[in-house]
């Protein structure tokens, strides 16, 4: 929480987060499929109860600063979000199954429609099958296809966004080509980039008209948006 409340106060106008379930079936906001790198305890998130991910110390690896912060769940994450902020949660691949009941997508879903957050999340994710699965849940839901190459068959964004039924195309930029920006404009479909954190290349994409920019220095990504697009 708070990486996120850090990112309000740079004044970002979105929060990018990564969702998994525990073993009882919370959504909860983590990263890695493991536990170990992050924290003082090891094994999968899937295999850990919310109590007892809860139990685990998620700051200490970053800074003595935030020692003790918790693991949060999505619906924490949800309650505190500003009302002026955008969200993309993004559904982690290894959190999706095969079977679509009571699936990580529905519980996001659900969660996200209680708290009558339609109009302000975008859903992601690496995993097609979640991108599809999640419009079909809920047509109001705004969804993004995160490029993956294995998945594409060679196919332009904009066939692979009809395909799935995705609202938004993210992509690195590494991986971004023109002529797939050029496709996606012609379709008038947005898109996003990541993991932008140099002045020149927030330029460059912002003039290349994309819809948002992840970022890890939203207070960069401030400035160089007023000092590039606000005085145009």
């Amino acid at each position: 929480m708070a990486a996120f409340k850090t990112a309000y106060e740079m004044q970002a106008d979105m929060i990018e987060l990564d969702v998994q379930l525990t073993a009882d079936g919370v959504p909860v906001v983590f990263h890695d499929e493991n536990v170990k790198k992050l924290t003082n305890g090891n094994g999968n998130v899937k295999d850990f109860t919310y109590a007892r991910l809860r139990e685990l110390d998620a700051g200490s690896h970053f800074s003595g600063t935030y020692r003790g912060e918790k693991i949060p769940s999505l619906q924490q994450v949800l309650e505190w979000l500003p009302h002026e902020m955008l969200l993309n949660i993004e559904i982690k691949p290894e959190a999706v199954t095969e079977n679509q009941s009571d699936g990580i997508e529905e519980k996001v879903i659900e969660l996200v429609v209680n708290n009558k957050l339609e109009n302000r999340v975008i859903l992601s994710s690496f995993s097609y099958l979640a991108v599809k699965r999640s419009k079909g849940i809920s047509s109001r839901m705004k969804t993004g296809l995160l490029y993956e190459r294995s998945q594409s068959s060679g196919k332009v964004p904009s066939v692979l966004i009809e395909e799935h039924g995705a609202d938004f195309f993210h992509c690195s930029s590494r991986e971004m080509k023109r002529s797939w920006v050029t496709d996606l404009q012609r379709k008038k479909i947005p898109f996003m980039i990541y993991t932008v954190n140099r002045k020149w290349s927030m330029k460059k994409w912002m003039k290349r008209g994309c819809f948002g920019i992840f970022s890890d220095k939203p207070d960069l990504l401030r400035n160089v948006y007023e000092s590039t697009v606000m005085k145009r």
